[in-house]
């Protein structure tokens, strides 16, 4: 159970940012006792795969905070966050100080099919509200929630590593969050093209 929380809060952390849950895994392998990847995911963990790893953390923070070309960017990551999330909850599931589960090991590919459902959904939140945040504040409001977003990833990954059991609560709101963006996307769309939803209160 714990190995599957881990899981799913990592992933859910690359949907927001690919590349903070790899990097801090990475160096958790490395240099402290806190994680132990599993044989074939031991070079997330290699100088050079930390090394590439920071370099497109520092890109993509920043590419993401610029307005229009966070949509560039976003459209790249539509690839990247979904298989970094799948890679990520494979990492988890198969750490022997997370949890002592032999069904996981056994059944990588079943953590990699949910990291990648995770952390698609979590960057369809991410890439739908958006536009809205640019067109809403002339494209000031992003740098701020791209930060926000960072701070999250950054967050949620670890927790996941050392409180793996407040995942739930994690995963709960981000629910509620990619719920209430799809609703406020249909709104506004709706406003748009002047159809009388678009006048429908806020849920």
């Amino acid at each position: 159970m714990l190995a599957a929380l881990t899981g799913a809060g990592l992933s859910a952390a690359a949907g927001l940012n690919a590349f903070i849950p790899f990097v801090l895994v990475g160096m958790l392998d490395r240099f402290t006792g806190l994680l132990d990847l599993p044989p074939g995911l031991d070079w997330i963990s290699s100088w050079w795969a930390i090394g590439v790893g920071m370099l497109l953390l520092v890109a993509d923070v920043v590419f993401d905070k610029v307005p229009g070309v966070d949509h560039v960017s976003d459209a790249i990551q539509t690839a990247v966050r979904p298989l970094m999330g799948g890679v990520m909850f494979a990492a988890a599931s198969g750490a022997q100080q997370i949890e002592q589960s032999e069904w996981w090991r056994e059944n990588p590919w079943v953590g990699a099919v949910v990291g990648v459902a995770l952390a698609g959904t979590v960057h369809a939140g991410k890439a739908l509200s958006r536009p809205i945040v640019n067109a809403g504040t002339l494209g000031v409001g992003g740098p701020f929630v791209s930060a926000a977003e960072d701070a999250t990833s950054a967050t949620v990954s670890v927790v996941a590593i050392l409180v793996p059991v407040l995942v739930v609560l994690v995963l709960i709101a981000l629910g509620v969050a990619l719920w209430r963006i799809l609703a406020f996307r249909r709104r506004w769309r709706a406003r748009r093209a002047g159809r009388p939803e678009a006048a429908a209160p806020p849920p």
